[in-house]
């Protein structure tokens, strides 16, 4: 397999050199076999459901047949992956097994100078493919208590410390420090990071721009997530994955490459109407329907349908994952016919006017309040607490009302739209500051609400701002997070400070 990877592989320096990269081809739904009303129906439903769903793309024959961003999000914003961060390092790992940097049977702990004093049988035997399908071994609580992303030891040091319970190969467990790893061994086989790697053999052939991805300490492509790029750019990925690693008649991944890839290489359980036990390849997850999918946290998708010859791109900020992809099943997937549809005018038009008039539900209220002169420009300060909060000043001006937020140490101002989004300003979430679109008003005399949406990320924060004396009682809700982060925070109580 190694020598037909090899051979099907244009290298970088070729693909540098190609044309440029042409825009996606639109086309009608009908045109390409599937009815507008059921694209409609899924962005219908999905909004009935409040799902949270941020942005769609379906493609179907190469062809982008509906696309649409829900403001304040937009089609040229980067946005936060988390877990589908994973099916590109596992394309980096395909690419440098194909350039004979690696081997998928590669042993983890002779990659790099930190064994153990007595390394285990187990840990002796992982493989960079029990990275891949998420079969180290490992327990969860034995991850918990001996790695984190946040820590200072080095990231590979503490990983070949962690105990290894079960034969690597045998025991699924969802692994974000493994994929980390596989990062790591991409690094140290290539002498590049991956997201560097990645520039000129995938991200530049494909006409990816401005991708970020976070790192390591030590300086390494975090692989489990981190990643940022555009809805399209998620579903550019998907449509060469689904050409089988052609793109523009250039070969960036070998067809076996991505035949193994997406296969069933590892059960993760046997519940028929699960998506989550379907099986798992290398860090691609399999679906119901003969799917495949790469996915990350609070529904960020990048879905293939082979048989459909079709892709579909969404973000997301859900707690309902799966709540979205039965509507996949059930409008779009099920939408898609063999052949064209006659046209349909009205129901394209009726699609064309929902697409272009998506938006998240703005701050319903007043645009003022009897007390708003008095209370603007009062500065309230607010002892620790877990969203870094220190003060917070409501300023009155021509332009509307403006948040200004310490946090974290760092001031900012966050103008709130009346009635509809305003972008300025940033916010500390998930550990680097946000910038945040919002829209505020007035929900009682005493009180202002605002909704701030972090427009690269799933998150949204809707901040109560109750006026009690020299006291400002804070109340923060967050639509998802990990832990207890969503939901309502602890309630927090500040106090006036003087001039």
């Amino acid at each position: 397999m190694r020598s037909t990877l090899a051979l099907g592989l244009v290298l970088a320096a070729a693909v540098a050199t190609a044309a440029p990269v042409p825009p996606l081809p639109r086309s009608a739904p009908e045109a390409q076999g599937l009815a507008s009303s059921a694209v409609l129906a899924f962005v219908e439903a999905a909004e009935a459901k409040n799902l949270g769903v941020h942005s769609l793309m379906v493609l179907r024959h190469g062809h982008v047949v509906a696309e649409g961003w829900w403001a304040p999000y937009g089609k040229d914003d980067p946005h936060m992956l988390y877990s589908l961060s994973k099916s590109f390092t596992s394309t980096a790992v395909g690419i440098a097994v194909a350039e004979k940097r690696l081997t998928l049977d590669d042993s983890v702990l002779a990659s790099f100078p930190y064994s153990p004093a007595d390394p285990s049988q187990n840990l002796m035997a992982m493989r960079l493919r029990d990275l891949l399908t998420m079969s180290t071994g490992h327990h969860a609580e034995d991850v918990e208590r001996g790695f984190s992303f946040g820590g200072d030891e080095i990231l590979v040091k503490a990983f070949l410390a962690l105990p290894v319970a079960h034969k690597p190969g045998t025991h699924f467990w969802y692994n974000t420090p493994a994929t980390y790893m596989a990062s790591a061994m991409v690094q140290k086989a290539t002498g590049e990071k991956v997201v560097d790697y990645l520039k000129t053999r995938l991200f530049d052939p494909l006409g990816i721009s401005g991708q970020t991805w976070d790192e390591s300490k030590q300086g390494v492509t975090l692989g489990g997530y981190g990643l940022k790029i555009r809805t399209e750019d998620i579903a550019r990925f998907g449509q060469l994955y689904l050409q089988k690693g052609l793109w523009n008649g250039q070969r960036l991944l070998p067809a076996d490459w991505v035949a193994a890839a997406t296969a069933r290489q590892t059960s993760t359980g046997s519940f028929p109407t699960s998506d989550w036990d379907q099986g798992y390849g290398y860090q691609f997850w399999r679906s119901r329907h003969g799917l495949y999918r790469g996915d990350g946290a609070f529904g960020q998708y990048c879905i293939v349908m082979p048989e459909q010859d079709a892709v579909v791109a969404i973000t997301s900020g859900t707690r309902d994952m799966g709540g979205i992809m039965n509507l996949v099943w059930d409008h779009l997937l099920a939408g898609m016919k063999p052949k064209a549809l006659p046209a349909d005018a009205q129901a394209r038009r009726a699609l064309a006017a929902k697409l272009s008039a998506l938006a998240m539900p703005v701050q319903p209220g007043e645009a003022t309040s009897p007390r708003a002169a008095e209370l603007a420009g009062r500065t309230y300060a607010f002892p620790k607490n877990d969203d870094g909060i220190e003060t917070v000043t409501l300023e009155a001006g021509p332009g509307g009302t403006t948040l200004r937020l310490t946090q974290n140490g760092r001031e900012g101002r966050v103008p709130c739209g009346q009635a509809a989004w305003k972008r300025g300003g940033t916010v500390t979430m998930a550990g680097a500051a946000q910038p945040v679109a919002a829209s505020g008003a007035w929900t009682a005399a005493d009180t202002y609400t605002a909704r701030l949406w972090m427009y690269e990320s799933p998150f949204q924060w809707t901040l109560g701002l109750r006026f009690e004396g020299d006291d400002l009682h804070l109340d923060v809700e967050q639509n998802v997070g990990f832990g207890a982060a969503a939901g309502k925070h602890p309630a927090i109580v500040g106090r006036l400070r003087a001039p």
